[in-house]
């Protein structure tokens, strides 16, 4: 789903070019393209604490650390529970000198931002990050970003947390396909990039990229998954949202009219797959489904046959109330929108797991901070991953990045449940809830 696209087009809109550039090193060391990134071994982050009420662990033996595969088993998960990260591609000509920190990836986050998601009790960071390579031809690895990514890495390392790397971007896919819709408003339409849904060469780009990230991060600790692509979405943008926008929803008519074409995930991700295989045996490798990954979606994916592979999903449902911007209608529980509506839901995953005897994890969820009824809603629905051994990670752990937490806050627990207020709270409902779940991590690097 397009989960805060809103929010960053009216933040990019209203930056304002004032103030001082903040003072600099505000990451960790430059890491050179021979430097590979790894667990840090001090100092050692704080003592992760849990200010919930959590229930005992559902598992009573952790798996060990090193047995990556095992991280993801249903059977005695959930074994990983944290947030994703977000970061993309900074545009100076858009975003200005601060908005998004000097570039050239951004909003920036630092060492003590992940002290404090440890301390939270989170044990899994989803990095949500623009891929290695160029998204335009030819298609060819960008050390500034790789650079970025191994130093969020070593970060996380140093704060004793698992990773994913999912990747938003990459050859013939731009950061801007997650919000389209707003080209013309705070970006020309000259930004668009979705390509590769036509493009053989841009696919061909993806597998090289991977096969390419796979041999970089095989021998790092932390890294527990691959993720392959962030929200396919063919089928709304097509190959060109402007010219070639496909916008079919219908599963069954998107897979009849275009299955089997370029259009298809489903014919690109077993090629990926195959190519992370000849490098890299054992890191599992994580997919989601069309459709920005929502749950619906899932049954049409077509597992791999990869023994080392976990299907995932994003579970923004119903987006009318997850992403229900003041005056706020929509409450949680009303009526049949409740817990049983939920777990009908997540029905699907369970037929999908049983079907073919694979794990399935939720790496994005979320919902606005000031929803009436958050807490309630992300309790139950925590739960219901719980009960179903899902790890999970929560959309999103925002940077502490001034100019930038500020504005783009909407899914920003730590800003309390009043839309006006843009800075941390002590506490909240909203809060308590997420912390309690975390607190029932038993396993860490």
């Amino acid at each position: 789903m397009k989960h805060d696209c809103a929010d960053l087009a009216v933040c990019s809109i209203l930056i304002v070019l004032v103030g001082t550039i903040l003072a600099c090193g505000i990451g960790p060391p430059d890491i050179t393209e021979t430097d590979r990134p790894g667990v840090v071994p001090t100092p050692l982050p704080p003592e992760p604490t849990s200010t919930g009420t959590g229930a005992a662990p559902i598992e009573p033996s952790p798996p060990s650390p090193t047995d990556k595969m095992a991280l993801w088993d249903l059977s005695s998960g959930p074994h990983l529970r944290g947030a994703n990260i977000y970061q993309r591609r900074v545009y100076p000509e858009l975003d200005g000198p601060e908005f998004m920190g000097p570039g050239p990836v951004g909003p920036p986050y630092t060492q003590q931002g992940f002290y404090d998601l440890a301390a939270l009790g989170a044990n899994y960071v989803n990095v949500s990050h623009p891929g290695l390579f160029t998204e335009s031809p030819p298609y060819t690895p960008d050390l500034d970003i790789q650079n970025n990514l191994d130093n969020l890495l070593t970060m996380i390392a140093q704060a004793d947390m698992f990773a994913v790397i999912s990747f938003r971007t990459g050859p013939g896919r731009s950061e801007f396909t997650f919000f389209w819709d707003e080209a013309g408003d705070w970006f020309d339409a000259s930004y668009l990039n979705d390509s590769m849904w036509q493009d053989q060469a841009a696919q061909d780009g993806w597998v090289d990229m991977w096969r390419y990230t796979a041999e970089w991060y095989e021998d790092n600790p932390i890294v527990v998954g691959y993720d392959l692509m962030v929200e396919p979405n063919s089928n709304e943008v097509g190959s060109d949202a402007i010219n070639d926008l496909l916008d079919v929803w219908d599963q069954e008519e998107f897979y009849e009219d275009y299955g089997g074409t370029l259009y298809d995930w489903n014919q690109l991700y077993p090629r990926i797959t195959a190519a992370i295989r000849e490098v890299d045996s054992d890191t599992p490798i994580l997919i989601g489904g069309m459709g920005y990954s929502g749950v619906a979606w899932l049954p049409y994916l077509e597992p791999t046959g990869d023994p080392r592979t976990v299907y995932m999903v994003h579970q923004y449902a119903p987006f009318q109330y997850t992403h229900q911007e003041p005056p706020l209608t929509d409450t949680y529980p009303d009526g049949s929108f409740n817990r049983t509506w939920l777990d009908d839901l997540l029905s699907t995953v369970d037929d999908f797991a049983t079907t073919y005897s694979v794990p399935v994890a939720v790496n994005e969820f979320g919902v606005m901070r000031w929803e009436p009824g958050a807490d309630d809603f992300m309790d139950d629905q925590m739960d219901l991953f719980e009960q179903r051994g899902m790890n999970h990670a929560l959309w999103v752990w925002e940077t502490s990045w001034e100019s930038y937490a500020e504005e783009v806050d909407a899914f920003n627990f730590r800003h309390g449940p009043d839309p006006d207020n843009h800075a941390d709270v002590a506490s909240s409902d909203l809060m308590d809830v997420i912390v309690k779940y975390w607190g029932r991590n038993k396993i860490r690097p």
